[in-house]
């Protein structure tokens, strides 16, 4: 059997054909250009790429079923004929922030308070209550999806979105424990539960696309990820793009992570760093800054190969400043900053601070891991890494290396989610259990 698997990220769409000993037909990636404002991008740009794409891949590879995922906690509205009524509100939309009222409560905190769940700016739930309230809900909306919910039912030709637990939980108000939105804390924000999608926690079908390919319920990018990455249970996953992710298989909760439904009764762990890559990627910017002064102009990212020999070498400096780098706080913690601190006049240069930012980008991750095993999370036997961060960084693949006392793998794919999604195709279509193809489907580079 081929599947194939869509992953409809922040900044791409990307796809790949998989078979099912894990072989890699072909893998793509392609801006998505959808942006259209801070946290909205249009829905409609997003599917059309996406189902080209398809397209594209059904007619070279004949392949046997679809799997989706994409970016979790973004909202989008559908009529009752299953199409888009609104654009894409993204993971990244600031309205949570906006204030409520005269109390001086933003629409986040107030959601909080009347439901008794966190509710992150950025949450589907969170921006659904702020439309709610501002009274800006689309005209004729029905309910509220994901972006890959919707290229799911566009595929299908379904009307009315069918949620992974995955993704419905990332919402926000939502019961983990019990699979389902909580109803309770819906009324008692005021809040009309018929706009809530209906939830699975199996790896059910669609139904069939115009050539009558099963096409299975859309997953979180997270949990996609994980499954394209790990060979199997009792793994920590490390990811580095845009931003950062650890995900660690375990029941327990935590002031700095989720936990989150992998689907059939199974959660991960989920810790995240907003600014992630882009940390580094700032860095790069400030020191081509100071090249300009000096009157060389360098070209955005010209800098990185640089940066990361001086990493590696400054890896091994025992005064190297310490960094922190909430560039854009935490979840719960929106207001936190980054700091660069312990420079004294031997170690402010570019070395040591290259040195300090891989440290520090490792140490955030690591600091949530520790709370997850302190809460409970057994001691994974493998840690794997992943996103271009990691891969095109050695000096960082190092410092997580030191951070967690174990030798990271990388997987010898690159586009894990969508490796993931074929995977959970591929199991869904087969009715095996997706640890099952894992293991005999994902590999690492130095297998």
């Amino acid at each position: 059997m081929k599947a194939i698997g869509l992953d409809i990220g922040t900044t791409t769409v990307s796809a790949v054909v998989l078979d099912e000993n894990g072989g890699l037909l072909e893998a793509r990636n392609i801006p998505n250009g959808a942006d259209v404002a801070p946290g909205v991008q249009d829905a409609e740009i997003l599917c059309e790429k996406a189902l080209a794409l398809a397209a594209e891949l059904k007619q070279k590879y004949r392949p046997d079923c679809i799997g989706i995922d994409g970016q979790m906690h973004g909202v989008l509205y559908v009529d009752a004929q299953g199409r888009a009524v609104s654009p894409l509100y993204t993971w990244q939309n600031p309205m949570g922030d906006a204030p409520a009222g005269a109390s001086g409560e933003t629409f986040a905190q107030r959601l909080a308070r009347l439901s008794g769940h966190h509710a992150a700016t950025g949450f589907g739930g969170t921006t659904h209550y702020a439309l709610t309230q501002r009274g800006e809900l689309p005209a004729g909306a029905a309910k509220f999806c994901t972006i890959h919910d919707y290229i799911g039912m566009r595929l299908t030709g379904r009307e009315a979105p069918l949620c992974h637990v995955s993704d419905a939980a990332s919402f926000g108000l939502f019961d983990v424990d019990a699979a389902r939105f909580d109803s309770a804390a819906i009324r008692a924000a005021e809040m009309d539960e018929k706009y809530f999608p209906a939830v699975t926690d199996r790896p059910e079908t669609l139904g069939r696309d115009a050539d009558g390919l099963p096409v299975l319920c859309a997953i979180g990018d997270s949990q996609a990820a994980f499954f394209g990455s790990v060979s199997g249970q009792g793994a920590a996953a490390v990811n580095m793009g845009t931003g950062g992710q650890i995900n660690m298989q375990g029941n327990a909760a935590g002031e700095n992570f989720e936990k989150r439904p992998l689907g059939c009764g199974e959660y991960i762990l989920a810790g995240a760093s907003l600014c992630g890559g882009r940390a580094y990627a700032l860095l790069e910017g400030f020191l081509r800054s100071c090249a300009a002064l000096a009157g060389a102009e360098c070209a955005p990212g010209s800098l990185y190969g640089a940066m990361n020999a001086l990493a590696e070498k400054a890896l091994d400096f025992p005064d190297k400043p310490a960094f922190s780098p909430l560039f854009c706080g935490t979840r719960r913690h929106p207001e936190k900053r980054a700091a660069l601190e312990k420079i004294d006049d031997r170690n402010f240069d570019a070395a040591h601070l290259c040195g300090a930012f891989v440290e520090g980008m490792a140490g955030e991750l690591c600091a949530v891991y520790e709370e997850m095993r302190a809460a409970g999370a057994a001691k994974p036997a493998l840690l794997v890494g992943s996103g271009n961060a990691i891969r095109k960084n050695p000096a960082l693949k190092a410092a997580f290396e030191r951070a967690f006392g174990m030798p990271m793998k990388i997987p010898a794919h690159q586009e894990e989610a969508a490796f993931g999604a074929a995977l959970f195709a591929l199991a869904g279509a087969q009715d095996k259990p997706i640890w099952e193809l894992a293991a005999k489907c994902v590999r690492y580079t130095d297998d």
